[in-house]
């Protein structure tokens, strides 16, 4: 998994190795500022109120110190600022390289995968945990860095100025480890609640959002207001659970950090007083080494705070770090690694041989349930049978969406399995019952079906579809702007959108699975119509339908009951022959007497 991760640095690799080395400049500089400040202050030290020599000495070495460690700032604000730029660009690249892997790999998942995964939950992933781990490369690479060099470095520079004093560190050091410990084992089970109370959030936030038509129709906004409320006021509070358990963290270190000062002042103190003659030779504690020693304290046990604080973040990160690789580990339950590239599709010839399908492995029965069927290619079937009875799962076997668990699924002659998905899909064009529509114009979301198509063929696919006159009566006619969703038009005429999107591919075979319930009568008979003539009569077209009036003109009509295939043949062979035909005939043309 390290190497997976380390390969999302890949173009930000030159940046994220200047990062140390400024970190290194950064670290040399900084070290001799307590130093130049320790020698200012033992010169102060020296100075004698209106001597001529003080005064000398003040516009001579006291000024050229002064120089030096407003030199030394100056580099550490420039030094600094380019680690920090860098830093910060290598991270966002790192991000973004893995929010992209991230999301090509979703769409190289099937249907399977993601339903394991849940929808809200990859959405958390590419965005909040990506965002964790993102901070902690940032950390890593800059902060992780520092954090041990300097502790390193003050801590020897510490001891060069008095060993005594530095005793002060046996304490400190152990105690804010503890303190760090203690937090983080506090802290990374409550982050762990939190990302999966996310996932529930962003799941409630999208099914509102997306249903937001029917939330209206039923006058379900206080409910949903209030179911809302409910999961966002959980992840606040875990949320300030969290993030009030990391706020102990910096009180406690600075309450550790001021009594080192505290001490090394009151012991520093008396071991100048007690032999001040060293203290003015130089020789033993000064004035100006004690300040720079405290100085050196504050560098040394900030470090470890740091190292210790990215080393928390580190472990609250591997949540995250293990949600991402879970999608990363993720073996697509249908692949075409096997498939042949060079195949295509000859013709829209469909066949279905004793085909078994369920929807996981461990499930106990099938939904579909020894399926033979052969489709002739350029033929007209007509699926028809009552809810659950897995007329969409039929269908969905032919591109691929899944898999069958027995049996074999062919198309043009050849199992389905040797064809590559580009090569498969392409012939195969499918119009579900829920029209998705992308934000856009209504050409662009044609020409979804064929990029390079001519006017003329958007057109007449439009056409076709009985989408055209409705489309030339906006406006800015195929250039209007659909918004998200498609919301800015009806669910008929979205559905007619998206008939003109499959129709202009031209494919081998064409499914539409119940795609013109929302579609009146007299317009669902055009595009039948249409459908019948010249420019399609070679292509294979299966309609999935819940009304007779859709299919009643297919060469053959299957009746499906409890995934298995109940009765075939023509309209009036299954009025005759199918009980389920005819008990649904008999109910749609009385439903239409009494209309």
């Amino acid at each position: 998994m390290f190497k997976r991760f380390l390969s999302f640095t890949k173009g930000y690799r030159i940046l994220t190795i200047i990062c140390p080395f400024m970190v290194y400049l950064d670290i040399i500089v900084e070290l001799e500022i307590p130093k130049a400040m320790g020698r200012v202050v033992d010169l102060l030290y020296t100075l004698e109120p209106g001597s001529e020599a003080s005064r000398a000495m003040l516009t001579g070495e006291l000024s050229v110190e002064l120089i030096k460690m407003l030199a030394l700032c100056a580099v550490t604000l420039i030094v600094g600022y380019v680690a920090s730029r860098c830093s910060a660009i290598a991270s966002m690249g790192f991000g973004a390289n893995l929010r992209r892997e991230l999301f090509n790999k979703t769409q190289d998942l099937s249907f399977e995968n993601i339903n394991k995964l849940k929808i809200s939950s990859l959405i958390t992933r590419m965005t909040s945990d990506v965002s964790q781990v993102q901070g902690v490369y940032k950390n890593t690479i800059v902060t992780f860095i520092k954090g041990p060099l300097m502790l390193v470095s003050a801590l020897t520079y510490a001891l060069e100025i008095s060993r005594e004093l530095s005793v002060v560190f046996y304490v400190a050091l152990p105690a804010i480890v503890i303190i760090l410990a203690l937090m983080g084992a506090l802290a990374v089970p409550v982050f762990k609640k939190m990302l999966k109370k996310t996932d529930e959030f962003n799941g409630v936030l999208r099914g509102n959002i997306n249903g937001i038509r029917v939330v209206k129709a039923f006058v379900r906004q206080d409910y949903e207001k209030s179911r809302f409320a409910k999961v966002n006021e959980e992840v606040m509070k875990l949320n300030i659970k969290a993030q009030t358990l990391v706020l102990y963290i910096v009180p406690a270190i600075m309450f550790v950090i001021y009594g080192c000062m505290i001490f090394s002042l009151w012991r520093g103190s008396d071991i100048i007083i007690g032999n001040p003659a060293a203290a003015i030779e130089g020789t033993g504690l000064t004035v100006g080494k004690l300040t720079a020693f405290i100085a050196y304290i504050t560098q040394v046990l900030s470090s470890l705070m740091t190292v210790l604080l990215v080393f928390v973040s580190m472990i609250m990160a591997k949540a995250s770090i293990d949600r991402i690789g879970e999608v990363f580990k993720q073996e697509p339950a249908v692949s075409d690694a096997d498939a042949d590239s060079s195949l295509k599709v000859e013709n829209g010839e469909v066949e279905f041989r004793n085909v078994f399908f369920k929807y996981s492995k461990e499930a106990e029965k099938n939904i579909l349930d020894d399926i033979s069927l052969k489709i002739n290619s350029g033929e007209t079937l007509g699926i028809i049978g009552g809810t659950g009875s897995s007329k969409s799962t039929l269908i969905q076997l032919i591109p691929r969406l899944y898999d069958a668990a027995e049996g074999e699924v062919l198309v043009g002659g050849r199992n389905v399995k040797d064809y590559t998905f580009q090569n498969l899909r392409d012939e195969i064009a499918v119009v579900l019952q829920q029209s998705v529509l992308f934000s856009g114009t209504i050409r662009d979301n044609i020409l979804w079906g064929k990029l390079d198509a001519t006017e003329e063929e958007i057109v007449s696919a439009a056409t076709a579809a009985g989408a055209h006159d409705f489309i030339s009566e906006f406006e800015k006619g195929y250039d209007t702007e659909l918004g998200q969703g498609g919301n800015t038009v009806s669910g008929g005429q979205r559905q007619r959108i998206c008939i003109a999107r499959a129709l202009i591919k031209k494919p081998k075979i064409l499914i539409f699975d119940d795609s013109t319930s929302a579609v009146d009568t007299a317009t669902d008979a055009k595009i039948r119509a249409a459908l019948r003539g010249e420019e399609y009569k070679d292509i294979t077209k299966i309609i999935i339908s819940q009304r007779i009036t859709s299919i009643m003109d297919a060469d053959r009509i299957i009746v499906m009951d409890n995934g298995r295939i109940h009765a075939s043949g023509t309209h009036d062979e299954l009025k005759e022959s199918s009980e389920i035909y005819k008990e649904i005939f008999v109910s749609q043309q009385e439903g239409v007497l009494a209309q």
